[in-house]
């Protein structure tokens, strides 16, 4: 059962309405917000719905996280989506934020944990809503949530991959750590560390330098071997759905290289890449990586020209 209270929308007729919603979670209620545009009639079925799935860390419904994310890239996707007539799901992962009494320790998931809650979202949202299917738009780890979830299509209108790695988490991590030249004394540490993980055993932090440490702590390990163990590029080649690949060209974490993966894993999905465009999906002007990182912190700068139109271009299209 979804309960739902209606937050005050009443100052501008044009406003898009916001809901807050909850479904039970394993210990406590999951939370999120359900944002519809002005004219919508939650009752009337037919209107395109979709439902955000947030990247890793403890990173909320809007996209931030206490980590010094700032950016809001979801709050900021789903008032644009709303503008454009579509209306989204956004909600706080077990164990964070509005959703922290769900369990006990955030650190106590797996992929598979998150992919059920998002199955859980995705029924209780087909029945608030009457819509015969829901829309999963799933970033960076979230895309591969939603790959996860979407391995049983039913109720599910399709897919958007929005900087989702096209290969095991691990390669990704190798890939990020290698990018910057101040982790040079540590790479050698950090592979072997990584070749354990991916083996499904445990990583003993003590033996690592302190930098490291805070990557493979032990409450996190077990997710780590769980999201290590999937691929997502075979999951997808085997999905029958419609699919959305989106990829920033300035994106710091995830490249290029795995959208096209991910493209070639299933020929079938539309990829759009979008210039300039970066992880936290902001518009940046040149290849200046501390740039780059700047506006992770910055939720005034606003979401970069062309995510959100794609988006609704695609899920708008009458299947």
């Amino acid at each position: 059962m979804m309960a739902a209270t209606t937050t005050a929308t009443t100052v501008q007729a044009a406003q898009p309405e916001a809901t807050e919603l909850d479904v039970a979670g394993p210990h406590g209620p999951l939370r999120g917000t359900l944002l519809e545009p002005a004219a919508a009639n939650p009752t009337v079925p037919g209107q395109p719905v979709a439902i955000l799935v947030p990247g890793s860390g403890p990173t909320d419904r809007d996209g931030n996280s206490p980590l010094g994310l700032k950016a809001a890239p979801y709050r900021l996707l789903a008032e644009a989506l709303a503008a454009r007539g579509i209306a989204s799901l956004r909600f706080d992962k077990r164990g964070i934020a509005g959703s922290r009494d769900a369990i006990p320790d955030p650190n106590a998931v797996t992929l598979d944990d998150y992919a059920a809650d998002l199955r859980t979202w995705a029924t209780a949202l087909r029945r608030r809503s009457g819509a015969p299917c829901v829309w999963l738009v799933g970033h960076s780890e979230g895309g591969l949530v939603a790959l996860k979830a979407a391995a049983d299509p039913a109720g599910l209108c399709g897919l958007v991959l929005i900087a989702t790695p096209g290969r095991p988490m691990g390669a990704v991590l190798r890939e990020q750590f290698g990018a910057n030249p101040a982790n040079a004394p540590y790479r050698a540490a950090l592979l072997d560390a990584i070749a354990v993980l991916e083996a499904g055993r445990h990583v003993d932090p003590a033996a690592l330098a302190a930098p490291l440490r805070p990557i493979f702590a032990p409450q996190v390990q077990d997710y780590l071997i769980s999201a290590f163990a999937f691929d997502p590029a075979p999951a997808l080649a085997n999905s029958r759905l419609p699919v959305l690949i989106l990829q920033g060209t300035r994106d710091l974490q995830v490249s290029e290289a795995d959208s096209a993966l991910l493209k070639a894993a299933l020929p079938s999905a539309t990829l759009i890449r979008l210039p300039g465009v970066n992880h936290v999906l902001k518009r940046v002007p040149a290849d200046d990586r501390a740039a780059n990182l700047a506006t992770y912190a910055d939720s005034g700068l606003p979401l970069a020209p062309g995510v959100a139109e794609a988006i609704a271009a695609f899920i708008s299209v009458p299947r």
